[in-house]
């Protein structure tokens, strides 16, 4: 399993778009991804758990994986929300 936290960091948060790029960028890959908000834990291939995250700037989230591209999907994953979703 791997697992990476990550701090929301564009203006708008994990708004529609940002989150159809997230369930994109999962769809890549073989592992299970989920991401954590708070107490909600959600499939990251799923927009519709994604958006209910409701990830304003400044939420803190944790991304886990597992499988046999577990790294390569929280890494793939990391890296766009530091890119701020290439929105900015």
């Amino acid at each position: 399993m791997a697992e990476e936290t990550v701090t929301v960091s564009n203006k708008l948060g994990l708004h529609a778009r940002a989150a159809a790029k997230v369930v994109h960028m999962a769809g890549r890959y073989r592992a299970t991804v989920e991401i954590v908000h708070g107490e909600r834990q959600v499939n990251a291939k799923s927009i519709l758990g994604v958006m209910m995250l409701a990830a304003a700037k400044g939420s803190v989230l944790k991304i886990r994986a597992s499988g046999e591209d577990a790294d390569d999907a929280v890494a793939g994953l990391v890296a766009l929300f530091v890119r701020r979703f290439d929105e900015e």
